[in-house]
């Protein structure tokens, strides 16, 4: 069964929606990790819209598990993943207007720059990842660039309403991840996924980590950032 990242991005969101000290990511971070959360991942948007500079050097000094910094190939972005040196970094699409991350990094269309990108990274002995979508060019393209990993992008299938339509997409999950092992890329996934549609995934064979953060941090709203992790985590282990 994969592992637990939970993206803490959202606590970050409400305490800039006053602009002020609370809620604090770092602290949820450490709830997190207790309740059994196997990852911590947060994104550093150039617009700096939820986690700042602040948090993820503070993170970087205390999450106890790993550290996935989801983060835009540019060169400001390449410059601080080099000074905080997380446990990993996610490369993923980024735009200013959008709301949150909306379909996978386009490898095949800028081959050579991600390419670099990912050797300086690696070079530095952060292991990279690149959040794609699930089909066959992007999974060869991103072996092309020599990441150690790839994150499938799971919106279709979190966003599709009926059931055969989620049983296209979950088999365009599996496809992807058999493809990409067969090229020697380790695979996570995520985005859109919650606890009424996680399940499936969690059963995909040879998917190694899920990172979920919306839904967890919308249920801790009302139940705690602790139980609402130790559910999600339940339910990958298939003891829900």
């Amino acid at each position: 069964m994969p592992t637990l990242g939970v993206n803490i991005d959202h606590i970050a969101t409400l305490r800039q929606t006053r602009r002020t000290v609370e809620p604090d990511p770092v602290a949820a971070a450490v709830l997190a990790e207790l309740a059994g959360a196997d990852g911590i991942t947060v994104h550093l948007r150039e617009d700096r819209r939820h986690m700042q500079d602040r948090d993820v050097r503070l993170l970087r000094e205390t999450v106890r598990t790993h550290l996935n910094l989801e983060m835009a190939a540019t060169d400001e972005m390449v410059a601080i993943a080099l000074d905080l040196k997380p446990d990993y970094v996610t490369l993923v699409p980024e735009r200013r207007e959008e709301v949150t991350t909306e379909g996978g990094l386009d490898i095949a269309g800028q081959l050579d720059r991600i390419k670099s990108v990912v050797a300086t990274l690696q070079g530095a002995k952060m292991p990279v990842s690149l959040f794609i979508d699930a089909t066959t060019e992007q999974i060869e393209a991103s072996a092309h660039a020599g990441a150690q990993f790839i994150e499938l992008h799971t919106g279709p299938y979190a966003e599709a309403q009926r059931e055969p339509e989620q049983q296209r997409e979950l088999d365009i999950l599996s496809q992807g991840t058999a493809q990409a092992i067969a090229l020697d890329l380790r695979v996570n996934a995520g985005h859109g996924l919650t606890y009424w549609n996680t399940a499936p995934v969690a059963r995909i064979p040879g998917i190694e980590e899920l990172n979920i953060g919306h839904s967890i941090i919308s249920r801790a709203a009302l139940v705690g950032i602790e139980r609402a992790v130790r559910e999600m985590k339940a339910l990958i282990q298939g003891r829900a």
